[in-house]
C-alpha cells in the first residue's frame, strides 16, 4: 500500500489532492481512510453525493442492476432504468421541459446543450457569466470564466462566446460607489443594463443563441443573484428570441432547499443541465429540454458509448426517490437557516470574514483582508486547512480562492452539522 501511495503522489502533479491519504469507504456524512481515521466529509464529491456515501437504497439499485446487465447502448435499444429515470426527472422539473437526453459528465452536457441550442435556433453564439464554470473539455472551458487556471495554455478556444457581468452584488462596483441605490436589496438594473448594451456592441441576438447561467455560482464563489437578475434574464431572452440555459450540476438536486435552484427565482428555463448530484456518484448527465429544441434536431446529432448506463440510470431513479421520500429539499432548506445563522454570528466575531451567503445547505464564507474587502485567499486556506486537521473535509473556491464552501450531504441531521461548525469554528479561533 505504501507503494501506491508514493505512485499516487506521483499522479498528484497532474490531480493534486486536498488530503494526503488513501479514503477507502464511505457512509453517510463520513468517510474514513486506511488508518481507519474517520472525517466529516463537507464536500460531498464537489456536491456529488448530496445523499450521503452509499445510501442504502442506491447501493440495493446498483447491485439489483449490476446482476442483470453493465450496459446497454441507448442507442441500440431503450432500457428500463432510463425510462424509468424519465418517469422520474419528469416529477421534478418544469411540464414544458419534456424531453431528455443522457451523457456521462457534467461538460459532456454542457456541450449537448450548447450544440442543441445552436442546432434548434439555427444561430451561432452563446453568453456566458463572469465568474461562472462550466467545465474543461475545449468547448465548456471556453464558457468558464471562474480562473484563468482552467484556460491558461489552451488558447484559441471555441470562438462564439461572449462573458457578461453575473450578479455579485457583495463585489459590485456601482454598490461600492453608492450603496444607497444599488446593491442586493435595491431595485437596479445595472447588470441587465450591462447584458443590453452586450447584445448591442458584441454580439447581436440574430446570432445569438442562448444564454449559459448557473442560477447559483458555484466555482465562481457560491454566489445568490438577487431574483431581478434572473427575471431580468429570461425577459431579454424571450424579447430576443435567444434560449436560457441553467448549469444545475453544482446547485441542483435539493442543494439549495429546492429540487433545482432555478425555482427559487420564478423563471422557468428552456434547458436544464444536471450531473452530480442526479445518481448519487455514479457517472450520467442529463439534459432536460423542450420538446419542439429536441425535434427540430437532426437524430443523432449527439450521443455518446456510455451515455445512460444501464446502471447509473438505476442508481439515479432511485436517488431522485430518496432526494422525494426523505424530504432532502426540506432538510436543506431548514438546516441552512441555521447554518446561515451559525455563520452570520462568526461574521460578527470575526472581521475577516467580509461576506456570508447562502441558500440552503449551499453557503459560502468569504475572507476579506484588514482593510475590510479585498480578497484574502491566505485566510481561506488557512482556515481550511485547520479544519481538515480536525476532521473535516471542506473546499475553497471564487476567482480568489478565498470562499470557503459548505457542500454538506443533504442527509445530515442538526448534530453532524453541530459538528462541523463546532470545527470550523475552532479553526476560526486558531488561524483568524
Amino acid at each position: 500500500m505504501s507503494d501506491l501511495k508514493e505512485f499516487g503522489r506521483h499522479l498528484s502533479k497532474a490531480v493534486p489532492q486536498l488530503l494526503d491519504a488513501i479514503i477507502v469507504r464511505g457512509e453517510g456524512p463520513y468517510v474514513w481512510d486506511d488508518n481507519d481515521r474517520r472525517y466529516l466529509d463537507f464536500i460531498s464529491g464537489i456536491g456529488v453525493t448530496n445523499t450521503g456515501h452509499c445510501h442504502p437504497r442506491v447501493v440495493e439499485a446498483v447491485r439489483e442492476q449490476a446482476k442483470l446487465m453493465l450496459h446497454c447502448q441507448q442507442n441500440m435499444a431503450f432500457h428500463k432504468p432510463m425510462l424509468r429515470l424519465m418517469e422520474a426527472l419528469r416529477e421534478v422539473v418544469p411540464d414544458e421541459l419534456s424531453s431528455f437526453y443522457f451523457t456521462n459528465s457534467g461538460a459532456e452536457a454542457v456541450e449537448g446543450a450548447v450544440k442543441l441550442a445552436r442546432q434548434a435556433t439555427g444561430k451561432t453564439n452563446i453568453i456566458a457569466f463572469q465568474r461562472s464554470f462550466h467545465g474543461r473539455t475545449v468547448g465548456t472551458m471556453s464558457l468558464t470564466a471562474s480562473k484563468t487556471i482552467y484556460r491558461n495554455g489552451y488558447q484559441p478556444l471555441m470562438p462564439g462566446v461572449f462573458f457578461a457581468p453575473f450578479a455579485y452584488c457583495y463585489r459590485c462596483p456601482k454598490a461600492e460607489a453608492n450603496p444607497n441605490d444599488f446593491g442586493f436589496d435595491k431595485d437596479c438594473t445595472w447588470m441587465l443594463d450591462e447584458l443590453r448594451f452586450l447584445l448591442r456592441s458584441q454580439t447581436a441576438p440574430e446570432e445569438t443563441a442562448a444564454m449559459l447561467i448557473e442560477p447559483v455560482l458555484g466555482e465562481g464563489g457560491y454566489v445568490i443573484p438577487p431574483a431581478r437578475f434572473l427575471r431580468g434574464l429570461r425577459e431579454i431572452c424571450d424579447e430576443h428570441g435567444i434560449l436560457l440555459i441553467v448549469d444545475e450540476i453544482q446547485c441542483g438536486f435539493a442543494r439549495t432547499g429546492r429540487f433545482f435552484a432555478f425555482e427559487h427565482f420564478g423563471i422557468v428555463p428552456d434547458m436544464i443541465i444536471m450531473a452530480k448530484g442526479l445518481a448519487s456518484g455514479m457517472p450520467v448527465s442529463c439534459v432536460a429540454a423542450r420538446s419542439a429544441l429536441i425535434d427540430n434536431s437532426p437524430p443523432g446529432s449527439h450521443g455518446g458509448t456510455y451515455g445512460g448506463n444501464i446502471v447509473a440510470c438505476a442508481a439515479a431513479e432511485a436517488s431522485i426517490r430518496v432526494y422525494l421520500e426523505e424530504k432532502l429539499a426540506e432538510n436543506a432548506e431548514n438546516l441552512g437557516e441555521k447554518l446561515l445563522a451559525r455563520l452570520e454570528s462568526f461574521k460578527d466575531r470575526f472581521p475577516s470574514i467580509g461576506d456570508v451567503r447562502g441558500l440552503g445547505l449551499m453557503a459560502g464564507v468569504e475572507f476579506v483582508t484588514e482593510d475590510g474587502h479585498s480578497p484574502d485567499k491566505a485566510k481561506a486556506k488557512a482556515v481550511q486547512k485547520a479544519c481538515i486537521e480536525e476532521g473535516l473535509l471542506i473546499l475553497t473556491c471564487g476567482t480568489d480562492d478565498n470562499v470557503i464552501r459548505w457542500i454538506p450531504p443533504l442527509i445530515i441531521q442538526e448534530s453532524h452539522l453541530d459538528e462541523g461548525l463546532a470545527i470550523f469554528e475552532k479553526a476560526l479561533e486558531k488561524t483568524v
